[in-house]
């Protein structure tokens, strides 16, 4: 099982460094400027995480299996791009949700591993998720996802809150693990399809 939960954390490594890559070539970034904004996009959430939880050394430092997986995720999208057609923005969103699933869900679980209370886990669960994209656009010079009017980090809260239920229902750990995940995947791909949020609150000039 751990072996699981770590290749599930290398994917949702690929996959975010990705999103920032594309990100990065949206902006006509260098290579350089690609490989710095896809390793942010995919280390960021998972480095505050761990330095919140004091999770020392965070995992990219003890290992560096993490900035090669982001690195070649990032020159491979490159060539790709290069060589077929561009990803659109519907392209970057989808490979952005499949990202924030897999994070969140192992936010989560490395928050429960330190046997933090449940709210706690949900809040390391949300910023494993939404962190490293939040930085990828703030660099970027873009209105981060997290704070458009799409569902976003609702999506997360809901996939961290099934995990939490089904762990504590000592159901299989790879059913909580695939059922949360696909929670927040579907919550968010349905937000994007049809553009649903929260109400926006909207403050009136009395004058």
């Amino acid at each position: 099982m751990q072996q699981i939960f770590y290749l599930a954390d290398l994917f949702g490594v690929a996959v975010f460094a990705i999103t920032g890559a594309l990100m990065a070539g949206r902006k006509s970034m260098d290579l350089f400027g690609v490989l710095v904004i896809a390793i942010v996009t995919a280390l960021g959430g998972g480095t505050l995480r761990d330095v919140i939880l004091d999770n020392h050394p965070v995992s990219w430092i003890r290992n560096d299996t993490y900035i090669l997986v982001a690195s070649l995720a990032a020159i491979c999208t490159v060539l790709w791009v290069r060589l077929t057609k561009p990803i659109h923005e519907r392209g970057l969103l989808i490979a952005d949700a499949f990202g924030l699933a897999v994070f969140t869900v192992i936010g989560t679980e490395v928050a429960l591993q330190h046997n933090v209370p449940y709210s706690t886990a949900v809040i390391m669960g949300v910023m494993t998720g939404v962190a490293g994209g939040v930085m990828r656009d703030v660099i970027c010079n873009e209105i981060p996802l997290i704070f458009k009017k799409e569902i976003y980090a609702t999506a997360c809260i809901l996939g961290s809150l099934v995990f939490i239920a089904l762990r504590e229902l000592h159901t299989p750990h790879w059913l909580d693990t695939g059922v949360a995940m696909l929670t927040v995947l579907a919550v968010r791909l349905a937000a994007i399809h049809w553009h649903l949020g929260l109400p926006q609150f909207h403050l009136l000039d009395r004058d």
